[in-house]
């Protein structure tokens, strides 16, 4: 089998997770959206069939597959009109995170929850002062006898309100070099002096984004993921590790969003192609209709082409050329997503900015996919340095 083609197990995976999604589909989820409802019902299915903890371990309740799984569930959910954000935070940034670096006992603490829907996590790094640069994030944390003591703020945390727990970034001081470190905490939502409130959004969707307030929120010490560095007294010294750990999945996931809301658009462009007739012929026989079509959706399977490859490199445990392709994928994927939705809004004409057909509501989702995990400028930078080997421009 060509190295280029998914097996027949990833292949059966997207048709069951497309069969899934097609009984709730894009109305269902806009109308939860709409009136502020949640998406808490196809959430759940998604557990019961085994598919949310796809690439978590067995022995904590997962499927033992990859981060390509996860990907093709978040894709082929998206592909049906029910992207869920909530996809790339709780089993694949969080997941992966725990799996690779927390004790035995955090995993068997957190990782089955995570698994059965009923312990989704979410994820806090960016800062209102920090954003991009998360080497400057002031969120810190101090030991008090056997406690944590957690301090600061994060924004545009999504899902705050759906979660149980949040992995928190913050940064302990380590005792021998007097530097702060990162290190990640699992600190309960309902934590006393942990407050959040939603950021009003343009975006349609389910899923809500926070402003987060940590103020002196006490956490035992076993909140730390992992074991505490006993050469330093403070957090872990692998910190910055298990950060950078998630950061590819996170970027692997967010490409699949993008290609998921891209096919989706392109799905319903062109049966309005097919049908819509405005002089003799159906709008899609004409090249000023069809070409930007085929266009985006050759720019499509390019990055989910590319989206496999960072996956299979995650999977073999190749890090760095990870890194690599997973930027590049994350950039392609937003950038087809863009042009697939713009298009298919064109190919509507006036009732692609109405209510009814549903497409102008996804131009903020997949314009978010330049921004967000990462802005399309800094992955230039990335590719700039570490592929082309240029200065540093930052």
């Amino acid at each position: 089998m060509s190295s280029f083609t998914e097996s027949e197990e990833r292949i059966e995976l997207r048709a069951q997770v497309a069969r899934l999604a097609q009984r709730f589909g894009r109305d269902w989820f806009v109308e939860r959206a709409r009136a502020g409802e949640k998406t808490t019902d196809l959430w759940m299915e998604i557990a019961k069939a085994g598919y949310l903890g796809v690439n978590i371990p067995e022995e904590y309740g997962g499927g033992g597959g990859g981060i390509g799984d996860v990907a093709a569930v978040c894709e082929e959910l998206a592909a049906q009109g029910c992207p869920l954000l909530m996809m790339v935070v709780s089993p694949a940034i969080c997941g992966t995170v725990i799996a690779r670096y927390s004790t035995e006992e955090q995993k068997q603490r957190w990782l089955p929850g995570i698994c059965d829907g009923t312990a989704t996590m979410a994820f806090a790094i960016t800062e209102p002062d920090a954003g991009t640069n998360s080497h400057n994030i002031t969120t810190t944390a101090r030991r008090d006898g056997d406690e944590w003591v957690l301090k600061g703020q994060k924004v545009y945390i999504s899902g705050v309100d759906e979660a149980a727990h949040v992995l928190v970034v913050a940064r302990t001081e380590d005792a021998r070099t007097g530097k702060l470190e990162p290190c990640l905490f699992v600190v309960p939502t309902d934590a006393a002096g942990f407050e959040f409130t939603p950021i009003p959004m343009e975006i349609v969707s389910p899923e809500l984004q926070f402003q987060v307030f940590i103020d002196d929120v006490r956490l035992p010490a076993d909140a730390l993921v992992g074991d505490e560095d006993p050469s330093t007294g403070s957090g872990r010294s692998g910190g910055l590790v298990q950060l950078f750990a998630g950061l590819n999945p996170e970027r692997i996931m967010a490409a699949s969003f993008s290609t998921g809301l891209a096919r989706h658009a392109l799905g319903k462009a062109s049966t309005y192609a097919r049908e819509r007739t405005v002089f003799q012929a159906p709008i899609g026989s004409h090249q000023a209709i069809a070409h930007p079509l085929a266009m985006a959706h050759i720019e499509n399977e390019l990055a989910r082409l590319m989206t496999q490859k960072a996956a299979a490199l995650v999977d073999a445990g190749e890090d760095m050329a990870a890194g690599e392709a997973a930027n590049m994928a994350k950039y392609a994927a937003a950038e087809a997503a863009v042009h697939a939705v713009d298009a298919a809004v064109q190919t509507h004409g006036g009732n692609g900015i109405t209510q009814e057909y549903g497409m102008a509501g996804m131009l903020v989702a997949a314009r978010a996919g330049r921004i967000a995990p990462v802005s399309r400028e800094m992955i230039l930078n990335f590719v700039a340095m570490h592929s082309l080997g240029l200065p540093k421009s930052y």
